[in-house]
């Protein structure tokens, strides 16, 4: 698939399914190119597509169908927009950092496939505020999905969430205790009272 060049190219590529929940325009929203004028657009939309469906399948659509609606904070970044971005200070790593991570239409260093997405889990955001620990979520996590990385954040709980080929199973997290989490085998953390697994019945 080529670049999108007209509006009704543009019009097909968001309507591109990714999974049962997910289409390729739930991605392509960016604060920095809204506000600059800076279309957010893949160069490569076949690759784009290709890692936005292992992300949507693997990682949201558990999220979703455990814990209801996510909310999708930031998703894809073109090349340009992150470059951008990350010039401006508006918290977007350098490009060759983000390749198959915020850039799902380039391949990391080691030619990895993967796409990233910041997103807030409202039923977790508003027990975190009421005292749950954020590591309580860590564990859940790492319990159940096959993120390569996840960064945690110290607003609503929000996570970056990063699917890739090899995953490295990474946590680290902005919120104390600070820097990377690794799970404790001999204690690891209670979840017990989290919703049952993909336990949303539909009709």
């Amino acid at each position: 698939m080529k670049p999108p060049a007209s509006y009704a190219a543009l019009e097909r590529l968001g309507r591109m399914r990714l999974s049962r929940h997910f289409y390729v325009r739930n991605f392509l929203n960016s604060e920095i190119g809204n506000l600059y004028g800076i279309p957010n657009l893949p160069d490569d939309p076949d690759l784009m597509i290709a890692a936005g469906r292992r992300l949507a399948e693997d990682l949201l659509e558990p999220l979703v169908e455990t814990f209801g609606p996510i909310e999708i904070r930031s998703g894809y970044r073109s090349p340009r927009v992150n470059a951008f971005g990350n010039a401006r200070g508006h918290a977007c790593a350098a490009n060759d950092r983000n390749w198959a991570n915020h850039i799902w239409d380039r391949r990391d260093a080691e030619g990895r496939m993967g796409a990233c997405v910041s997103v807030v889990i409202p039923w977790f955001a508003d027990r975190y505020a009421a005292g749950e620990d954020w590591r309580v979520l860590a564990q859940w996590l790492h319990d159940h999905l096959p993120f390569h990385e996840v960064w945690v954040f110290p607003i609503n709980a929000a996570l970056n969430l990063t699917w890739r080929e090899a995953p490295e199973r990474r946590v680290f997290s902005y919120v104390a205790p600070r820097g990377r989490w690794r799970p404790d085998p001999d204690a690891p953390l209670c979840h017990g009272h989290f919703p049952p697994f993909r336990g949303i019945a539909y009709p």
